[in-house]
């Protein structure tokens, strides 16, 4: 998702457009948000858990159902459900990069459902 989110930064940063622009301040910032809480919940499982491997803590959203329901909203927060900020930060700069080159849509429309897709299969394993 970083990867996604920096690319969308790039992106926006090369077309230099005032909205752009705006979306890229706001998109880094609600990355900057994001990422921070998906690390500390990634830390979090690891200090209970001893291991980095997913396979191994299996069972844990029935064990710890608040770190579940953290884990839930740091992943909505991610893929950009709305009102988060992160929807803000993306439709703006995807809005920009379309009204520069139409086909830029296909792109980004592939990369945020492969994002999206992504973090719930990792939140669901």
């Amino acid at each position: 998702s970083s990867v996604s989110h920096m690319g969308l930064v790039i992106a926006a940063a090369l077309i230099q457009t005032p909205w752009s622009v705006a979306g890229a301040m706001v998109l880094m910032i609600a990355h900057g948000l994001t990422s921070s809480m998906l690390f500390c919940l990634a830390n979090t499982n690891y200090e209970r858990t001893h291991t980095r491997i997913l396979i191994m803590t299996r069972g844990l959203q029935l064990i710890l159902p608040l770190m579940t329901t953290w884990w839930l909203l740091s992943n909505l927060m991610n893929m950009a459900l709305p009102p988060s900020i992160n929807l803000m930060g993306e439709l703006m700069i995807i809005t920009s990069t379309f009204n520069w080159a139409n086909t830029t849509l296909i792109l980004t429309g592939t990369t945020t459902l492969i994002t999206a897709t992504y973090s719930l299969y990792v939140f669901l394993t």
